[in-house]
C-alpha cells in the first residue's frame, strides 16, 4: 500500500537537543561533540540501511564528513537556545526496492534542497520486523538552518530591513533605536516552501509508480483538503509500532484500530448512499411528472415474477415471506414511494455527514489529551532528576559529573517542558486526572456516535437489496411493454 508521510521539525538547543547526537542517531554512527565534549554512540542501533551527505555547491569538501559538518554547525551557533538544523522524516514506498528508494530520495534532495544551497545529511531506515522495527521504510534528513556564502563561510540566518518614513529615512522607536524587521536570508522556513516540497515528493513518487505500471498513488494534502470525509489516524511512532509488532496492545494502537474500523464503515455507507442516489435520479427521469413509483407494488411485481419461475410450493412460501419482510421494513420507515425513499436517503446522508464531523473532532481531542497525559507523566518522572542537579560550587566538577550521568534524562525533561509550555500550560497546575476523565468521556461519546453508524449501515444494506428488486421489476415492466408495442406494430 502506497504511503505518504512528510514531517518537518527543527533541532534546537532550547529543546535539549544536539546536532551531533541527532546525526549520530539517524546515521547509526559514533560521533564526538566538541560543543558538549561528549560522545554519542549509536553503532549498535539496527535498521540503518544507507546514509550519505549531499553537499551544496559552496560547501567545503570536509563537510562530507558527518562529524566535521555538525561540529562546524554547533560552533557557528553560539546562542544557548539556538536553532541548529531542519529535520525531515519522510516515508518511502514498499512498492520500490531499497535501491530504488535510495535513488528516489537522493533525486528529491538534489532537486529540491541542494539546488537551494542546502547541505543534506540523509539516512534510510529499514529495520527488521522481527527486531521490533517499523513496517514502513523511511528516511531522515538533517539540513543546517544557517546558509553558506559563496566563499564557504556560514552566512547570517536573517538580516535587518529598516522601517522608513515617507521621505525614505529610518524611523526610531521611543528608546531612540532604529526600527527594523528581521527577514530570513532564505525561503527554507516558509510554509509555502514546505508545501512545495511536500507536493514535489508526492509527484516524484507518483511518476515512479506510473513508470512501473502501478495504479497506486499518494497525495500530499490532508483528507480534508482532498475532500475525503475520513478520520485521520494518530501517528504512532517507532516505540508504539515496536510494541504492537511484539503483540503488546497500546492506547494509540487501539485508537487507530477503532478509527480504521469507523473509516471502513463510513466508506461502505457512503458507497451505498451514492449508489442509491444515482439509482433514484435515474428512476425519477424514467417516470413522468404525474407518476410516483409505488415501491410496494414494484416489490409485489418482482416476487410475482419470482413465483412464476418457482419450482415448489416451499419456494413460493419463501418468496411471500421475503416480500412481507421487505414491505414491513419500508412501512416501518415510512417509505412507500420513490420520493419518500429519496427523502429518507438524503436525511441519512446528512446524519452521516454530521456524525463524521463530530467523530473527527473527538478523535483530534482524544489525541491531544493522550499526548498531554504522556507529557505530564514524563515531566513528573524526570523533574526530580533535574531538581537533584548539584549547585555549581568550587570547580563545578560534581555538577558536571551528575549532568554527564543523567544527560539523556535532563535533555528529555527540557524537551517535555517546552512542549508543555507551548501547549499553553505554563504556570498552571497540571491536572492529568482531569484530562484522563475528559478522555474517558470523549471515548464514551465516540463509541456512542460510531454505534449510531451500525443501524444506518444495516438500513442502507436493506435498501440496496430492495433497490435491486424494484429495479428488476421496472426493467421487466419495460421489457413487457416493449414486447407489446412490437406485437401491435406487427
Amino acid at each position: 500500500m502506497a504511503l505518504y508521510h512528510f514531517h518537518a521539525t527543527q533541532i534546537k538547543r532550547s529543546a535539549g537537543q544536539s546536532a551531533i547526537a541527532s546525526a549520530a542517531y539517524r546515521s547509526g554512527e559514533k560521533l564526538f561533540s566538541e560543543y558538549y565534549g561528549e560522545v554519542s554512540d549509536y553503532t549498535r542501533k539496527g535498521g540503518v540501511s544507507h546514509s550519505e551527505i549531499l553537499l551544496s555547491p559552496h560547501a567545503p569538501l570536509e563537510y562530507a564528513d558527518r562529524q566535521t559538518l555538525w561540529n562546524a554547525v554547533e560552533k557557528a551557533e553560539r546562542h544557548p537556545q539556538a536553532q541548529l538544523a531542519y529535520s525531515f522524516d519522510i516515508a518511502l514506498q514498499n512498492e520500490f526496492s531499497l535501491e530504488e528508494n535510495i535513488d528516489l530520495a537522493r533525486q528529491f534532495l538534489l532537486e529540491q534542497f541542494v539546488s537551494r544551497g542546502m547541505i543534506c545529511d540523509f539516512s534510510v531506515h529499514l529495520p527488521d520486523k522481527e527486531d521490533g522495527g517499523i513496517a514502513n521504510p523511511h528516511f531522515h534528513v538533517m539540513c543546517p538552518i544557517r546558509p553558506l556564502k559563496e566563499n564557504g563561510k556560514w552566512d547570517a540566518k536573517q538580516h535587518r530591513v529598516y522601517v522608513l518614513d515617507e521621505n525614505g529615512n529610518r524611523i526610531r522607536d521611543e528608546a531612540g533605536n532604529y526600527v527594523f524587521n528581521a527577514v530570513p536570508t532564505t525561503d527554507w522556513s516558509r510554509p509555502e516552501t514546505l508545501e512545495e516540497w511536500r507536493k514535489a515528493w508526492a509527484d516524484l513518487c507518483n511518476a515512479r509508480f506510473e513508470e512501473k505500471g502501478l495504479s497506486c498513488r499518494i497525495d500530499h494534502r490532508s483528507y480534508e483538503r482532498q475532500g475525503i470525509e475520513q478520520l485521520p489516524t494518530v501517528h504512532e511512532g517507532p516505540a508504539v509500532r515496536q510494541m504492537e509488532a511484539r503483540g503488546i496492545r497500546t492506547d494509540k494502537g487501539d485508537l487507530n484500530r477503532w478509527i480504521r474500523a469507523t473509516n471502513s464503515m463510513l466508506r461502505s455507507i457512503r458507497q451505498k448512499i451514492s449508489g442509491l442516489m444515482a439509482w433514484l435520479t435515474e428512476a425519477k427521469e424514467k417516470l413522468t411528472a404525474a407518476q410516483s413509483l409505488d415501491l410496494a407494488q414494484a416489490l409485489a411485481a418482482y416476487y410475482s415474477v419470482r413465483n412464476a419461475g418457482a419450482y415448489s410450493q416451499k419456494a413460493k412460501v419463501g418468496n411471500l415471506k421475503r416480500y412481507t419482510e421487505d414491505f414491513a421494513f419500508l412501512e416501518s420507515k415510512g417509505i412507500l414511494t420513490i420520493d419518500q425513499l429519496h427523502e429518507f436517503v438524503s436525511a441519512m446522508s446528512d446524519k452521516v455527514f454530521d456524525l463524521n464531523g463530530s467523530t473527527k473532532e473527538k478523535a483530534t481531542q482524544m489525541k491531544k489529551l493522550k499526548d498531554l497525559i504522556r507529557l505530564v507523566e514524563d515531566y513528573t518522572r524526570l523533574k526530580p532528576i533535574v531538581d537533584a542537579i548539584p549547585a555549581k560550587g568550587g570547580f563545578g566538577k560534581k555538577q558536571e559529573k551528575y549532568k554527564a550521568e543523567h544527560d539523556s534524562e535532563i535533555r528529555q525533561f527540557y524537551a517535555v517542558k517546552r512542549k508543555l509550555d507551548n501547549a499553553g500550560l505554563p504556570g498552571k497546575k497540571l491536572t492529568p486526572k482531569q484530562w484522563q476523565a475528559e478522555l474517558e468521556r470523549l471515548m464514551e461519546q465516540y463509541a456512542a456516535e460510531t454505534a449510531e453508524l451500525k443501524p444506518i449501515y444495516a438500513d442502507l444494506k436493506k435498501l440496496r437489496d430492495i433497490q435491486y428488486k424494484v429495479d428488476s421489476a421496472l426493467h421487466d415492466q419495460q421489457r413487457r411493454g416493449h414486447q407489446r408495442k412490437q406485437e401491435v406494430e406487427h
